[in-house]
């Protein structure tokens, strides 16, 4: 079950805080891959918030994110690569990276939800968003690491459809700025 399923009553900052995190952490398990493309022009949390209709129901699958957990997301987007079995090996540490990084996310989260928001600074507010950019950041490396070995592996063809899927998220970000 999410930490976000059960209504809490907290003040605005720590909401805008917990939200920032969210986005943080829908990022991480929905589109890091496509925030480690250089030629986008806009960043991945805000392709991820503002997505629009993918091209294909593949891409659509591997860029939908409300509501899905972080196993429903990895079946996702296996099924929209098109891994094969002779790729299982490698997608395997992509999708233990998926993992890592949802689980580290959580685990902020839950820290800061601890914390009463009414005793935190705007120091210790910049410091949690640092917290969550920080994870984030190793996050997408260890990801583009895991991600790097499975694409390097795949035929042209497939490496098409990556592309695809995750261009469709960064076309889908654009759109919603026009």
């Amino acid at each position: 079950m999410s930490a976000f399923s059960h209504p809490i009553a907290v003040s605005a900052p720590f909401m805008r805080s917990v939200a920032v995190a969210a986005l943080l952490g829908a990022t991480m398990l929905a589109g890091p891959l496509t925030a480690a493309r250089a030629d986008s022009a806009t960043p991945a949390p805000i392709q991820l918030a503002q997505a629009a209709v993918p091209q294909n129901k593949a891409a659509a699958a591997a860029t939908e994110t409300k509501g899905e957990t972080i196993e429903q997301r990895i079946t996702s987007l296996h099924t929209a690569l098109k891994i094969t079995p002779d790729e299982e090996s490698k997608w395997t540490s992509v999708a233990q990276a998926m993992r890592d990084n949802a689980a580290a996310m959580q685990k902020l989260v839950a820290e800061r939800t601890a914390q009463a928001p009414q005793g935190m600074t705007a120091l210790d507010d910049l410091k949690s968003y640092q917290s969550f950019a920080q994870a984030h950041v190793d996050g997408l490396k260890n990801l583009t690491a895991a991600f790097e070995v499975l694409y390097n592996a795949m035929p042209d063809p497939q490496k098409k459809v990556a592309d695809q899927v995750f261009q469709s998220s960064r076309r889908a970000g654009a759109a919603s700025h026009s």
